[in-house]
């Protein structure tokens, strides 16, 4: 009995920290069959996270340029197409997020989105090999040039479709299942669990330094065939590095998911709309928990309808549980849905950075005007200035949280040195400013062309260094390590701790939406600009266009959405401290 009980607090642990357990007594997911387990597996896990990212990652930098030297595109078109696919690959973070909850299991979801994103990749590569799956070249910027057909694009869109679908199985998957493996009985469980996540999230910045460097430089210097086939293989390797591993790994089965409690609640709540409970009330509430017999508290009350326990006869088995979470949901669902609900405001003020931080294509395009040699002997490819945000990132965090946190909580008193929130702020304003540099440097580059007599030579080279695109993307990774971390860590200490997969769940999808605003703004500045026959802001030729124009134009979006967080702060109020469970409102004795 008392190995059973060891065993059930372990699993109960473990969804603990993925944040997948609704019910504290009864975690969602039970074993299904026990490998070996532990650190053995960490290089087949984290090796399939490393590669996948790398392959399907490796081809984004460089895609804009693909797409109008080879499908003949224009700017604004291929940035909005760029902007859909990263939409479609968070957004599907999500479903496979859920599809491995509730079906088929984190070993099977991570195995179908190596197979899926292989699949793609090989597709997409074939577009660079096989006659006729792209049109016929043409110089760039010329009007007869043959568009794409819709077979072509079809071929196109198809390997987008099946590279997203992969990345949405594998990255919500690929940590949870690497804790799954370990251990929680050891003694030094905790120092294992730290090596860990410290790996995955050092090999996630490995890797995208690897592809904005090595990837980016065979693209450009052997040719798009030769750049996708390595990339091709290297999601082979990823794909069998996985399955190489499977007689090792602890594999559990799928029961419930946490998101499926979102969608309950309201249902449920909207079923019993007659029900009026009074704001002090001695009704009877389903709790999943014997020791909290507390109400859910008045805010949003409507949503408390859910939990009411209406008929105990037939809505509840002979041990207090529910047998149908259709019918009945307990208090703590109900108030998660609350919390998440009054973190929606806070939450859409991140969508305006992710967008600001989403405009590397058009920094691409920038730099291959302009003179990008290291050395006489040496030019640094139009696609790897971005490495300086990753760069940054890494150099960052680390020296925050050894350095600052210590300082600054002195004098804070706080343990974080800062909060969340002021963080979140300061990667707003530095965002501002990142794109304040960046519409500047636009303007003293465009203007150079211009008097250089290249207004109309596209790929001749204006006499400006392409380092001054650094700056920007140095200030977009101090941004992106002020802002997204500290939403990271907001969501952390508002939700409870079996609510603790919804902090990163939230930030995916803020990643999703800001990837479909973003081509919403390109699509709306490219049309309202080139009207009555006038270049567009946003044309092909940027020495013609102004890119400037647009980068301002970002750049007072985010001032007004710096505004709009001020206000959405006021509103939400002083942050808990990181509770590890909700606060209720107590019942009335009987």
């Amino acid at each position: 009995m008392e190995m059973e009980q060891e065993q059930e607090q372990e699993l109960i642990m473990a969804e603990d920290i993925m944040g997948l357990s609704l019910n504290p007594k009864k975690p969602p997911l039970q074993p299904l069959m026990s490998g070996r387990g532990g650190f053995i597996t960490m290089p087949f896990i984290i090796g399939n996270e490393i590669f996948e990212r790398i392959a399907s990652m490796g081809m984004l930098p460089n895609m804009i340029l693909y797409l109008m030297r080879e499908y003949h595109m224009d700017a604004a078109n291929g940035a909005s197409v760029l902007f859909i696919w990263s939409f479609l690959t968070n957004a599907l973070a999500i479903f496979g997020a859920f599809l491995s909850d509730a079906y088929l299991g984190r070993f099977r979801v991570i195995a179908l989105g190596s197979f899926s994103s292989l699949i793609g990749i090989i597709l997409l590569w074939s577009t660079t090999v096989i006659p006729g799956m792209k049109p016929p070249p043409c110089e760039q910027f010329k009007d007869d040039c043959n568009p794409a057909t819709p077979s072509q694009l079809a071929v196109l869109f198809s390997s987008f479709g099946l590279i997203s679908i992969g990345a949405g199985c594998i990255r919500p998957c690929s940590m949870a299942f690497g804790a799954d493996q370990l251990d929680k009985k050891k003694p030094d469980s905790h120092r294992i669990s730290d090596s860990f996540f410290n790996w995955y999230y050092a090999s996630t910045a490995m890797s995208i330094v690897i592809t904005l460097t090595i990837m980016v430089y065979i693209q450009d210097h052997l040719g798009w065939n030769f750049g996708f086939g390595i990339l091709s293989a290297i999601m082979f390797f990823s794909a069998f590095m996985f399955l190489s591993g499977s007689s090792l790994y602890v594999k559990v089965k799928p029961s419930s998911s946490l998101f499926s409690g979102f969608v309950q609640v309201p249902l449920v709540a909207f079923k019993n709309r007659h029900l009026y409970p009074p704001a002090d009330s001695d009704e009877e509430y389903y709790h999943q928990s014997d020791d909290k017999k507390l109400a859910p508290t008045n805010k949003l009350r409507w949503l408390n309808r859910a939990c009411m326990i209406r008929d105990p006869g037939t809505e509840l088995r002979s041990d207090g549980t529910a047998p149908n979470s259709w019918s009945i949901c307990s208090v703590e669902q109900v108030e998660s849905l609350k919390t998440l609900l009054r973190l929606i405001p806070i939450w859409s003020t991140g969508i305006m950075i992710l967008v600001t931080v989403g405009q590397s294509s058009f920094s691409t395009l920038q730099a291959t005007t302009m003179d990008r040699n290291l050395t006489p002997n040496f030019e640094i490819p139009a696609a790897s200035f971005t490495v300086a945000t990753p760069v940054v990132l890494m150099i960052w965090i680390p020296i925050y949280d050894i350095v600052l946190v210590p300082f600054l909580a002195r004098y804070t008193g706080q343990l974080r040195g800062i909060s969340s929130k002021f963080r979140m702020g300061i990667g707003l304003v530095l965002s501002c400013m990142a794109m304040a540099v960046g519409a500047i440097t636009e303007g003293i580059r465009r203007r150079m062309a211009i008097e250089q007599g290249l207004d109309e030579q596209l790929d001749a080279t204006v006499n400006m260094s392409a380092l001054w695109l650094m700056p920007p993307n140095i200030l977009f990774g101090f941004a992106e390590a002020f802002n997204a971390i500290g939403q990271i860590e907001f969501y952390y200490s508002q939700f409870s701790r079996s609510m603790s997969s919804i902090a990163v769940a939230l930030f995916t999808v803020g990643i999703a939406v800001a990837s479909l605003v973003g081509s919403l703004v390109v699509n709306v500045v490219k049309n309202a600009t080139s009207g009555g026959g006038k270049e567009s802001w946003l044309s092909s030729n940027i020495n013609k266009g102004h890119l400037d124009y647009y980068f301002w134009m970002i750049t007072i979006l985010g001032l007004i959405n710096f505004m709009y967080f001020l206000a959405c702060c006021w509103f939400y109020g002083n942050e808990k401290k990181g509770e590890d469970d909700i606060e209720y409102k107590p019942l009335h004795s009987s």
